[in-house]
Order: C-alpha cells, then structure tokens, then sequence
C-alpha cells in the first residue's frame, strides 16, 4: 500500500469518526431538547419546588421577588433546561461511551463502564444531599440571621445562582472516590500517598467548605464532612482495585 493509500485511508477513518461523533452529538441535543419540551409547562412549578427549602425557612408573610423585568420568564425556563440535563444525563453518557467504546480494550471497558454509571450516581446523590439536607440548614442560618428590622426577599434568579453552585460544590465533592480510584488505576498517586496526605485533606476540606457555604460551623461541616468521609471510601475502593504489579 503507497502511502498517499494510507494517507486517505487515515483521513477517511478520521471523517467517519468525526460524523459519528456529530451523529451521536445531535442525539444527545435531541434528547435533551425533548424533555426541555416536556418540562416548559411546568418551569413555573419546577421553579417552586427548587424554591421550596428556602420558601419554607422564610418568616411568615415574606416571599421572593424578580428585581428584573424578565427574570420571572427567564429564571423558570432556566430551571426547566438544568432539570431536561439532569434527566437526559444517562443517555448522553450512554452515546458518549458508544462513541469511545470501540476504541478500548475489553479490561479498560470493564473499568469504565463502572466508573461512569457510578459518577453520575454520586453526582446526584450529592445534588440530593445538598437540597434535603444543607439547604434547610444554610437558608435557616440566614434568615435567622438577618438584623432585626430587616426582611429577607431573596431575588430568583440570584438564589438560582446560589443554587446552581452549591449543587456543583456538592455534585463534585460526591465524585471523589471515583477520582481517587482513577488516579490510583493510572498509576498518577499511590493509596500509601492518599493515606499520607489524609490530615491535609481534611484541612483542605473544611477551607472549601468555608468558600462555597455560610460562615458557619454547621453549614461548612455539611460540606466537610461528607467530602472527608468519601475521601477515605475512595481510598478504601482504591486499595481494593488498583492495578497489579506488572499489568
């Protein structure tokens, strides 16, 4: 085989690959754009079930407010996008591992799989953390601090805001064990290296906590807490399925 043969051959595998990936790029956007679709006649509803943990932390007879003219449009519509994601997470996920999948071998496969059916697992059981569990506390530490004579009237779009960062904070934080199980199957750190480190994660844990929750002890420790306890399951699932000697 010349090598301008091989020259289009590579150039022609690297198209089919790029149309796949686009293929399977517009799945994911159909899927996603579908539940949004879905999801629009009930933003509004949506929107207040979200609200709901600080609705309820509110004094009596205090409520929220949109300072903008299009926030109470918006703000919803936004709420109806982030939950069509959520839920249209598994399959773009899915077409992402079909698109990578023929290029791994059968024990990098048995590896991944997991490892991505487990990150999204932990990332919404650590959105779910924050709302039922932190919320409550975080938005009853605010209110009950507000100086007296002051009403709290939280503005939509900024408590979205504050939201949609804690849910980052504690989605990410809930990924740990499967970084630390990444890295230790790479070979980039050691688990004797994680355990040698453990009393300056913890420090480190409580100084995120500090950033992306009230300044509290109650409410950084909700975020610290959790963080240092997945560390230590991460390592304990790591020391378990690291690689063998030689392999």
């Amino acid at each position: 085989m010349s090598e301008q043969q091989q020259d289009d051959n590579a150039l022609a595998g690297f198209m089919s690959h790029l149309i796949e990936l686009r293929a399977r790029l517009i799945r994911s956007l159909i899927a996603v754009g579908v539940i949004l679709l879905a999801m629009l006649p009930f933003s509004n509803k949506l929107y207040t079930l979200l609200a709901l943990p600080m609705l309820r932390a509110l004094p009596i007879g205090a409520h929220m407010i949109a300072t903008e003219v299009t926030t109470p449009f918006f703000v919803p519509m936004k709420v109806a996008m982030m939950a069509a994601f959520l839920m249209a997470l598994p399959y773009v996920l899915y077409q992402a591992w079909a698109f990578i999948a023929p290029g791994l071998y059968s024990h990098e496969k048995r590896l991944v799989l997991p490892l991505v059916v487990s990150s999204t697992v932990l990332f919404y059981t650590g959105m779910a953390f924050a709302y039922f569990l932190v919320f409550p506390v975080v938005f009853g530490f605010i209110t009950a601090a507000a100086p007296e004579g002051v009403a709290v009237m939280t503005d939509i779009d900024k408590y979205l805001g504050f939201v949609l960062t804690m849910f980052m904070a504690f989605g990410l934080t809930f990924e740990v064990p499967v970084a630390i199980v990444v890295l230790v199957r790479l070979g980039v750190v050691s688990v004797a290296f994680l355990r040698d480190i453990r009393r300056y994660v913890i420090v480190g844990a409580f100084v995120v906590g500090a950033i992306f929750t009230p300044p509290d002890i109650v409410s950084q420790s909700l975020l610290a807490i959790p963080l240092c306890l997945l560390y230590e399951i991460g390592i304990l699932v790591a020391s378990r399925w690291k690689p063998k000697a030689g392999s």
